[in-house]
């Protein structure tokens, strides 16, 4: 009965675009997206990874709670990887379904046995029911204009979550996977799990192509858990390879560090190389140059208040990265809705309050045409507070972008070709105008004063046509 519904719904959300070319990056800068015609810069702030994998998730009531604040991207694990309830201290996690509610690409059998309930899989066979769910999920995203990340392996950090793993030989009735848990992800340790791991990726994304709005991450964290670069150089050329017949191309991203790292000799197929808990932002300066999407898309372990985690997107974003993505913990099986509230002991935030101030930047950054810019921090000088921060994006004599954070007040020197401007200072948590004046600029630094504001305040400057 499930599956006939599943197909049912399937049937009712094909995808609203499938004439749109699939998301790819935009040919005049290729540091942000070109999605629907539109260039894009993917924001959210959206659940653990498990909308796809856990059969109690609501995916639709997920994705138009973000619909509703105007946010466009989410990450789905595969459910290759799930975690029990005690992983990272995460409170009603949805990467840890509960007993029998995984469902991933391998069928269960009819042999008891699985470690996280219900049967064992069989990794020869496919499950009926997971790709429509999928796919469902996919068609329901892109009906609102939501793009998902569908990040197809991830390391086992701990043996809890190995032995949880259908790919583990003790969850499978094929005795396929019985190595170490950082040997997975290394072709020469694996055995019989390269070829198992091979013919899923090839699955997938045969059975995704027809869908625009999606891109694929090899690895989540591979840096952890014994994870080379020759097995991910692997999987990428597998999917390059698998969609070379295929109507559609996808985009291919990489996670890189968390933190910052400088990429060396990059895979010529990655599009997008992303980073966890870039804060500050260096990752985007350190591989600007690549001329790829720089994107965050994990946050968290710094507490559960909003402020850290909106400071973290303003400054990633306006830094010059294209995407950002804050792990937010209130989404939870029974409350799709975003509404959980999670214990102060959380390993991060998110809250609908938090999800509407990231809509501000979204809305903030979509004033602009910002294919036209790039990080100009040179142009502030002095007028910050002894600890503040600032971040620029600019296109030189039209437009401006600035985050300041540290007030309560600044006083910025900029250098603005001549002409007439239009300064506005908005508020980073309503969206809302606190102060605005026209200003006349000489090619001279000039002073801007800003109004009296708490922790942060965003600058917009655009050039007036005399005509």
């Amino acid at each position: 009965m499930k599956l006939i519904l599943l197909l049912v719904l399937l049937a009712i959300a094909s995808p609203a675009f499938a004439g749109d070319k699939p998301l790819e990056l935009h040919p005049d800068n290729p540091h942000y997206f070109l999605f629907r015609g539109k260039p894009t810069i993917l924001i959210t702030s959206a659940e653990h990874y498990g909308a796809v994998l856990n059969r109690d998730f609501d995916g639709t009531r997920y994705l138009e709670e973000l619909h509703a604040h105007g946010l466009n991207l989410t990450r789905a694990f595969t459910g290759v990887y799930c975690e029990d309830t005690k992983a990272f201290g995460i409170t009603r996690n949805t990467l840890a379904p509960g007993p029998g509610s995984l469902i991933c690409p391998w069928a269960r059998s009819n042999t008891a046995g699985y470690a996280g309930g219900g049967n064992k899989f069989d990794l020869t066979q496919w499950d009926d029911a997971y790709f429509p769910r999928m796919k469902t999920f996919l068609a329901q995203a892109g009906q609102r204009g939501i793009v998902v990340e569908i990040a197809l392996f991830c390391p086992f950090y701990e043996d809890s979550m190995w032995a949880l793993s259908p790919m583990n030989a003790a969850n499978n009735v094929n005795g396929i996977g019985n190595v170490a848990r950082d040997a997975v992800y290394n072709r020469g340790k694996n055995g019989d799990l390269q070829a198992t791991q091979e013919a899923l990726v090839k699955k997938l994304v045969a059975e995704v192509n027809e869908f625009d709005n999606l891109y694929f991450e090899v690895c989540n964290e591979p840096y952890f858990g014994g994870v080379t670069d020759d097995w991910q150089r692997r999987i990428i050329d597998l999917i390059v390879a698998a969609e070379k017949s295929l109507p559609n191309k996808h985009l291919i991203s990489q996670n890189v560090a968390n933190g910052s790292k400088r990429i060396e000799n990059p895979h010529p197929a990655v599009s997008i190389f992303n980073f966890h808990y870039a804060s500050p932002p260096a990752a985007v300066n350190e591989n600007f140059a690549l001329n790829k999407v720089i994107g965050e898309n994990e946050t968290g372990f710094k507490g559960t208040g909003d402020a850290h985690y909106r400071m973290e997107a303003w400054e990633f974003l306006l830094a010059g990265g294209g995407l950002y993505n804050n792990l937010d913990y209130s989404f939870a099986v029974g409350h799709e809705d975003g509404t959980f509230q999670y214990p102060d002991k959380s390993p991060g935030g998110g809250n609908r309050g938090f999800r509407r101030q990231i809509s501000v930047l979204k809305e903030f950054l979509d004033g602009f045409e910002f294919v036209r810019m790039k990080p100009d921090e040179a142009l502030l000088k002095g007028g910050l507070p002894a600890k503040g921060r600032a971040r620029v994006l600019s296109e030189p004599g039209r437009q401006y972008a600035v985050y300041f954070f540290g007030g309560p007040s600044v006083t910025p020197s900029l250098t603005l070709p001549a002409g007439q401007y239009q300064a506005e200072w908005v508020s980073p948590l309503t969206g809302k105008v606190l102060k605005s004046a026209p200003i006349t600029a000489h090619g001279q630094p000039l002073a801007l004063a800003s109004p009296e504001f708490g922790q942060e305040i965003a600058l917009r400057i655009k050039y007036i046509d005399a005509q």
